[in-house]
């Protein structure tokens, strides 16, 4: 009984909740954020580029601004705020053209 609970928790496959995402890093003054260099979905995917993306840091410092990446993402809120993009720090990422 107990493993049916954890498999309900920990899904076998750890990605099926998440989306592959196009993103790109962008530079831009956002009240509120203390970088000036932010990550936005690539327009044309089911996400606006309008929208916010958490993701790891490292894609920010070690890539130039125009880096387009591959991510695996879920939409998500924070307590009810503003809708945006979410992708664990420590996951793969691709560089792509």
């Amino acid at each position: 009984m107990v493993v049916g609970l954890i498999q309900t928790i920990c899904p076998r496959d750890p990605w099926s909740r998440y989306q592959q995402v196009i993103v790109k890093i962008y530079h831009a003054v956002k009240s509120g954020k203390s970088s000036r260099v932010h990550v936005r979905p690539v327009a044309g995917q089911q996400f606006p580029p309008t929208m916010d993306v958490e993701c790891s840091r490292s894609l920010r410092k070690l890539y130039p601004v125009g880096t387009k990446f591959r991510i695996y993402a879920k939409e998500t809120n924070r307590e009810g705020g503003k809708p945006f993009l979410y992708s664990h720090f420590d996951w793969p990422f691709e560089v792509v053209e």
